[in-house]
């Protein structure tokens, strides 16, 4: 979906799948700020198509808000025959000169360091959010690996342990997880597991079932951006994991268990 100074952007698309916009001179005179919460790889050249069309109009300062990075994950590359994705997604940003492009928990420092005019938003209030409304009084926090754990255990003081994460790096599944910190804490406490990025949810309920082994109680879910597939995993519909919480960065799922913070 894609936003002009809080205006959808329509678009169409012609028989053979080629956008068709209907799109007018924004008449405005102040800057413009094209707001993208990602659906679908067309639409970075119905992005590109939007920010040339304003050039003709002489916006020259046009502000991108992007919370989130596609490709974001894949931000390096193991083997030769891998496609360094996010740096030529990165490539594609840049190319169409954003006077500023603003994003939200970006997964990793290679995404700060390859996006052009970048503004980082944290997460913290969000977090902070979730927390209120789960309101437990026997609250523990649990990241589900080291990196996770240094980009959010200075948000609250609250007592926190952490996984570290074995894989098999050719299929991406979870071999094993061992839990440092805090791991005397989690026999009985309630558990806020938080992460940045939730596809099917396969890490968060791996870390929920070997935390239900050593004891804990009810356990939440926080990430900053949860995708749609979601809905394709037991994440929303096992005994698991109590509650969800996550931004409207990119995700559009409504669901019981699924609480969505409007950025």
């Amino acid at each position: 979906m894609i936003k002009l100074n809080g205006r959808n952007v329509e678009i169409g698309s012609y028989a053979d799948g080629t956008p068709d916009f209907i799109q007018t001179d924004p008449h405005s005179e102040t800057d413009l700020i094209i707001d993208w919460r990602y659906e679908n790889d067309s639409e970075l050249f119905a992005l590109y198509s939007l920010k040339r069309h304003l050039q003709r109009f002489g916006y020259d300062k046009v502000h991108l808000f992007m919370p989130y990075i596609p490709n974001a994950r894949m931000d390096r590359v193991k083997r030769p025959e891998d496609v360094f994705t996010l740096k030529y997604f990165a490539e594609c940003i840049n190319f169409m000169s954003f006077a500023s492009v603003t994003v939200l928990d970006p997964h990793s420092t290679v995404s700060e360091a390859l996006i052009e005019n970048i503004q980082i938003i944290r997460p913290d209030s969000y977090i902070k959010k979730a927390i209120r409304w789960i309101n437990s009084n026997n609250l523990l926090l649990f990241y589900p690996d080291e990196g996770a754990m240094k980009r959010y255990s200075s948000v609250v003081d609250l007592p926190y342990a952490f996984g570290f994460k074995r894989r098999d790096w050719q299929t991406r599944e979870i071999l094993e997880l061992e839990i440092m910190g805090a791991k005397d804490l989690i026999e009985g406490s309630d558990i806020l597991i938080i992460d940045d990025i939730c596809a099917k949810g396969d890490t968060a309920l791996y870390a929920a079932k070997t935390l239900k082994a050593h004891g804990a109680g009810k356990i939440y879910l926080f990430v900053t951006h949860c995708e749609n597939t979601i809905a394709k995993n037991e994440v929303l519909t096992s005994d698991l994991i109590k509650q969800v919480y996550t931004t409207d960065s990119i995700c559009t799922v409504k669901h019981e268990r699924l609480e969505v913070f409007h950025i």
